[in-house]
């Protein structure tokens, strides 16, 4: 996947991530940060749990915002403490 296919689906999994997780959104530049690290969370727990989703771009985004998700609950919490 090119850097500018990553950049984009981060940034719609950031953004849908910041909406699903309402108060918990970093802006632009960090719901694409958000959404990137996501792609990486769900790439690893996802597997881990033998889910397997859509595949292409659209399986993609989705599962970038679970992982952006539970990327954000976790943000969430830590600044709650």
């Amino acid at each position: 996947m090119g850097i500018l296919a990553a950049l984009i689906i981060g940034a719609i999994a950031g953004w849908l991530a910041g909406k699903i997780v309402h108060g918990a959104g970093f802006g632009l530049v960090g719901n694409i940060v958000v959404g990137i690290i996501g792609a990486l969370v769900a790439s690893w727990v996802l597997p881990q749990l033998h889910i397997g989703l859509a595949t292409g771009t659209v399986g993609a985004i989705v599962d970038a915002t679970i992982g952006a998700v539970i990327v954000l609950v976790i943000l969430s919490l830590i600044k709650r403490v």
